[in-house]
């Protein structure tokens, strides 16, 4: 018997067998910083014997509905109060499994330096759907802005403001569509997501800046029948690692902040 073909048969057999009962886990996400954090576990959901699968996507309705419809097992990309929204919008039942990271929300603007230069009438774009949108106001509320009726009311639209002293125009847009816009208006509110991808450094670029008491955790969402399958609460522990924590530190430099 030639024992070293033996031992490599044996080896093939035993790499094969542990590929064969990977479990796999699809996870629907945008692309930065969510995918980016999501490629970085992946290895080290792999040596748990768990296969990550991501999916990039562009938009905030299709990670949920794709999760809803089972067509994917989690989606990460949305803060607890969109997520309740959508649910109730929608009729869906997703779920937080955790919460990983803040992105603190800004301002920013290719016209002027600073609030103080906003003249009157000056045209403002904040998210269209109602939780982005109304934190953008509550941003735009806590520089001095505007005035809200309602002071603390998280999906706040142009429609809520009490007090608008420089007359500022609102446009309410898709929120994918901010960045590509902002040499046509004079100020955009955009999720720091998107501005990164658009080559914006929120800590440097943005005249204002949500802090990092912001109650906008990015969470990892999932259905009722599957947030506590092994293969899920492996991917969440391997979000809270301190490998991701420096990982978010050191690549994002205080446009995205762990949470944990």
């Amino acid at each position: 018997m030639n024992l070293k073909k033996t031992f490599a048969a044996l080896a093939a057999a035993a790499t094969f067998s542990v590929a064969a009962s990977a479990e796999e886990l699809s996870v629907a996400a945008t692309p930065v910083p969510h995918a980016e954090i999501l490629e970085f576990v992946k290895p080290m959901l792999a040596e748990e014997g768990v296969e990550l699968d991501v999916k990039v996507f562009t938009d905030y309705i299709q990670p949920n509905i794709q999760v809803d419809q089972k067509r994917m097992d989690a989606n990460f990309f949305q803060h607890q109060p969109y997520l309740d929204e959508f649910n109730a919008g929608r009729g869906t039942d997703l779920v937080t499994v955790t919460g990983v990271h803040v992105e603190p929300f800004g301002a920013y603007s290719s016209k002027i330096d600073s609030l103080d230069a906003l003249e009157d009438g000056s045209v403002v774009a904040i998210p269209n759907d109602p939780t982005n949108g109304g934190r953008a106001l509550l941003l735009l509320q806590k520089a001095g802005l505007i005035k809200l009726a309602d002071e603390s009311k998280i999906t706040a639209t142009p429609r809520d403001i009490a007090e608008n002293p420089k007359d500022l125009d609102f446009k309410e847009l898709e929120a994918a569509t901010l960045p590509r816009i902002l040499n046509q208006v004079d100020l955009a509110l955009i999720n720091t997501n998107y501005a990164l991808e658009a080559g914006l450094n929120p800590s440097e670029d943005a005249l204002i800046i949500e802090g990092s008491e912001s109650p906008y955790v990015n969470i990892l969402v999932a259905r009722p029948d599957n947030k506590d399958s092994d293969a899920m609460k492996k991917l969440a522990a391997a979000l809270h690692s301190d490998a991701v924590k420096d990982f978010i530190l050191e690549k994002y430099e205080g446009a995205v902040v762990p949470a944990f």
